[in-house]
């Protein structure tokens, strides 16, 4: 079965910060949908958020999707590089990097590469899942089984283990999952999620308008703490073309 994606999309500096290091992406014709968080305390984190969205922008996409997956990846490995000769040549050889997250679907199929703590949510039949895992300390911790599931739920980091840019070497994961008819999808930065419950993102996303879902979400954060930049993509298979 062949969708027809509907999305929208969020970005603000949020009620602290001067500058907004996010960067957005969403191509529902592909489907490709992508958020960056640049890496905030580093040097030039709207430079390396940007350099991934850019990257994939340009992407020739719409083939067979393991095709596509790895012309993704391999755009993001590229963009690693870049960053990196980046940061050597102009910034002393500080860090330039960006967490990423960037779902890509074909049909009833969605896979989603992630680095850092960007997240993919996916809400189906009221139920709120977290489809990815964190890169930081604490999930690190947890994978290894030196922590239990309720102490890295007490815990809290801002650490990252793993960003575009941050390592000579990228190490994304991929996880593969089923799409269906009516799915909500969120990816978004921190900056929403740890202003935002997840029992307040469930109800939101169960909504029929997806730009005031966005808007609905970026307000609340705003009008909260909001200490970091704040992004969010919504992506929804709303109308099948065809029939299996």
């Amino acid at each position: 079965m062949t969708y027809q994606w509907q999305s929208a999309q969020e970005t603000h500096r949020g009620n602290r910060r001067k500058n907004n290091e996010d960067s957005v992406l969403c191509r529902p014709e592909v489907p490709l949908f992508t958020v960056a968080d640049g890496m905030g305390g580093h040097m030039a984190g709207d430079v390396a958020s940007q350099a991934i969205t850019d990257a994939l922008s340009r992407l020739p996409l719409g083939g067979p999707l393991s095709d596509d997956v790895d012309r993704v990846e391999d755009a993001l490995l590229s963009v690693n590089d870049e960053l990196r000769l980046h940061a050597q040549n102009e910034c002393r050889g500080g860090t330039v990097g960006s967490t990423v997250v960037t779902l890509i679907a074909r049909e009833e199929v969605g896979v989603v590469l992630w680095a850092g703590d960007s997240r993919l949510y996916r809400l189906r039949h009221g139920r709120l899942e977290q489809v990815t895992r964190d890169h930081n300390p604490v999930c690190d911790l947890l994978d290894s089984g030196a922590v239990t599931e309720q102490e890295a739920l007490a815990a809290d980091t801002n650490i990252i283990t793993r960003a575009v840019g941050g390592q000579a070497i990228l190490s994304m994961d991929v996880a593969v999952f089923d799409v269906d008819q009516g799915d909500t999808l969120l990816l978004c930065s921190d900056g929403l999620y740890r202003e935002v419950h997840e029992d307040v993102l469930s109800e939101a996303l169960a909504g029929d308008d997806l730009d005031a879902i966005a808007d609905s979400l970026l307000c609340r954060c705003l009008a909260g703490t909001a200490k970091d930049n704040v992004s969010l993509v919504l992506a929804r298979p709303e109308s099948a073309v065809g029939a299996s």
